[in-house]
């Protein structure tokens, strides 16, 4: 019994064998523990002080510019409509989002723009690089700070209910009869970025008073300097119960984002039988260039659709 218990104690005892020359080194870990994995993974508490350092950025900027557009909305020509162009770009420029701009406006003079949705950023993106109005449904009129902005910025409000529709689509004709250019989104909500959805024909039937309709498509294509991908479209994407100070919290965090807006050939409404043939080729031509720019493939503006009789 005695020398069967050395035996065992002296082959546990053997020493590890050695391994080969080729064998790769292990590097050591700087930071030992559960610090390496919050340096090499996400990090839930990173880029803090960037965010407040932006949030606090654009409230001094929103402070300094909503007097100047208040002092502007009476007065007669186009700085009333320029300048909401001005404090849209600042915006984008304060939270570190780069806009590429691909295409042609077909002018400022009553063109109705029809774009795809995902979220709150698409006014920012869209506002500081085109002078336009946007509409927007009646509840955001009531929206503390935001409300304000919107009604300086002379956005259309809409009820979408059945008392008020032509009240309001009369206020659109008359806008777009004036010169003013409009911002429609007929997708009716926002989408997770991932896609396009379908565009509503309702929402064209003010596309008769345009003199131009230019289908116009924005997706969020850069995180971090690089390519985004599936996952990074929360990121960008407002929608459904996303709460909005949460979001844009998440998302000023955030540095290198960037987002590409396409403007497509523009046609006039005549050259389309009826809205709802409108809708859906401008639903296509969006549809088609967004699929482009998230595969991260070179983009161009899409030709107009055919006239038919």
């Amino acid at each position: 019994m005695t020398i069967q218990a050395r035996a065992t104690t002296t082959h546990d005892t053997k020493p590890p064998r050695r391994k080969g020359r080729n064998a790769p080194p292990r590097p050591r870990q700087r930071l030992p523990g559960s610090r390496w994995g919050a340096v090499m993974e996400d990090r839930p508490l990173g880029g803090r002080g960037r965010a407040v350092r932006r949030l606090a950025s654009v409230v001094l900027w929103t402070l300094l510019c909503i007097p100047v557009q208040a002092v502007l909305l009476p007065l007669p020509g186009r700085a009333k409509a320029r300048f909401p162009k001005v404090y849209w770009r600042g915006m984008c420029w304060l939270i570190g989002l780069r806009l590429q701009l691909v295409g042609k406006s077909a002018g400022p003079s009553g063109t109705l723009y029809v774009s795809n949705h995902s979220s709150w950023l698409d006014i920012l993106v869209l506002g500081g690089l085109l002078e336009t109005r946007f509409v927007s449904k009646a509840d955001v009129a009531s929206w503390p700070g935001i409300g304000l902005v919107a009604k300086l910025g002379r956005s259309l409000f809409v009820s979408r209910s059945r008392t008020g529709t032509g009240r309001e689509s009369n206020e659109i004709a008359t806008s777009l009869k004036a010169g003013d250019s409009v911002m429609l989104f007929p997708e009716g909500t926002t989408s997770d970025g991932t896609r396009v959805l379908p565009f509503r024909s309702s929402f064209l039937s003010v596309a008769g008073d345009a003199r131009q309709v230019q289908p116009t498509t924005v997706v969020y294509d850069r995180m971090g300097g690089l390519p985004a991908c599936r996952r990074d479209r929360p990121v960008f994407a407002w929608y459904g119960d996303m709460e909005t100070l949460s979001h844009a919290w998440f998302l000023l965090r955030h540095t290198g984002t960037r987002a590409t807006v396409v403007l497509h050939e523009p046609f006039t409404p005549d050259s389309l039988p009826n809205r709802k043939v409108m809708a859906s080729e401008i639903g296509r031509i969006v549809s088609i260039s967004a699929a482009q720019l998230r595969q991260n493939r070179p983009v161009e503006p899409l030709a107009a659709p055919a006239r038919r009789g």
